[in-house]
């Protein structure tokens, strides 16, 4: 029996300090318990709620306050009421008592094929409003999954798609094998500032005016077959990383850019970038698809994201939109 002891002993100190931990003296049991006691006002109550006898949980609340060292309730008249302590370590037991419950539910969950996590990738054309709308609506529905969002640029969705570590993408490409869902289109509009030497010419501007101004473009973020969308091959080219940094250079005065309307409707507004007055090819309205890894079948949380997605796809991005409440 020593040997056995000495081995495990052995075990423990040979585990990573986060493992070898000291195991807490009050149970889940007892926190409800405790729960129990103060939510329907004493100990009868709580042992006609917890289907127990009344002594049973009388010595529950005794055996907590003598493993805490600290009084939880005390008597006033016939009541008994939580001490200052009591209240304290109360409040913090239903957050821990909460997330046990959740932690207990998810497990359920993955067993009847629930997923833990849904892996969506993004262009980052895409407008955020409606994501927005379609996570902040799954969240009630989600059981516990979680969402790991990421953004790309042109091909980088593709590419993380194929690489099969997404279960959701939405691009605005044809992906060759994969049959998408069709979205809605996103406008992307020609702009510079007011004050651009484009804008000064004061007419309308033909492509032979763009190719002798610098141009930003936003670098594609794939790593196989990265693509110039919307470079129109002049040799002034400044590559950016993100959108919004192209429209902060444009904004600037720094060359011209196609743009998302839907990014740039206050600069629009206030004045800081200007639409401008091209023959043809001044707007784009390239389509969006949404596409499911073909690799892997579809969870049930997947499905429920991807009815939400193409649901707020259609909404107008100035709708109003309350977000569900939290069960």
């Amino acid at each position: 029996m020593s040997t056995l002891y000495n081995r495990l002993r052995l075990h423990n100190d040979s585990l990573p300090k986060e493992y070898n931990v000291k195991a807490p003296r009050v149970t889940l049991d007892q926190w409800r318990t405790l729960q129990a006691v103060v939510d329907h006002g004493g100990f009868a109550q709580a042992a006609e709620v917890l289907h127990r006898s009344q002594s049973s949980v009388s010595y529950t609340v005794a055996r907590m306050q003598d493993q805490l060292g600290v009084p939880l309730l005390r008597i006033d008249g016939r009541k008994a009421v939580l001490t200052e302590a009591g209240g304290v370590l109360l409040r913090r037991s239903r957050q821990l008592v909460k997330q046990a419950s959740q932690l207990e539910d998810l497990a359920h969950h993955m067993e009847q094929g629930w997923e833990a996590e849904v892996r969506l990738v993004v262009d980052a054309a895409y407008p955020n409003a409606r994501l927005v709308r379609a996570l902040t609506a799954f969240m009630p529905q989600s059981r516990g999954c979680r969402v790991r969002l990421r953004e790309e640029v042109l091909s980088g969705v593709e590419e993380v798609l194929l690489e099969g570590v997404a279960d959701l993408a939405i691009s605005s490409f044809n992906i060759p094998g994969y049959l998408g869902t069709e979205l809605s289109t996103v406008e992307f509009i020609a702009v510079a500032h007011p004050d651009h030497a484009l804008h000064r010419m004061q007419r309308v501007l033909h492509f032979q005016d763009l190719e002798s101004q610098l141009q930003v473009v936003i670098r594609d973020s794939g790593r196989q077959q990265p693509r110039d969308v919307g470079w129109l091959g002049s040799e002034q080219r400044w590559t950016v990383g993100s959108l919004a940094t192209a429209a902060a250079f444009v904004g600037s005065g720094l060359g011209f850019a196609w743009l998302p309307r839907h990014m740039i409707e206050r600069e629009l507004k206030e004045g800081v970038l200007k639409a401008l007055p091209l023959d043809q090819g001044g707007d784009r309205h390239p389509v969006f698809y949404l596409y499911a890894n073909k690799d892997k079948p579809l969870g049930p949380a997947t499905q429920i994201l991807v009815e939400l997605l193409r649901t707020f796809d259609t909404a107008p991005l100035d709708a109003a939109f309350a977000a569900p409440e939290q069960a």
